[in-house]
């Protein structure tokens, strides 16, 4: 992974970013790029996927969304 030295200040506080935050990037194949915090705390993520009129998926069910996204992926 390539270290990148500076972020802008506007991108940094646009995004939330931290003076210690590290970030990947994830290119996709149709030229999209991802930013990925890298050093979030568990904290920060508990809720993030609660819905509440959503119903329950069974891990077998998660487990074929996985694959089948990433198939999609190539």
């Amino acid at each position: 992974m390539k270290k990148i030295q500076n972020v802008s200040k506007q991108t940094q506080e646009k995004l939330n970013f931290q003076s210690d935050t590290r970030i990947n990037f994830i290119i996709q194949p149709d030229s999209k790029v991802y930013i990925q915090p890298l050093n979030i705390e568990v904290e920060e993520l508990s809720g993030i996927l609660h819905k509440p009129k959503r119903k329950p998926v069974s891990i077998d069910a998660m487990n074929q969304a996985v694959e089948q996204y990433v198939n999609n992926l190539s």
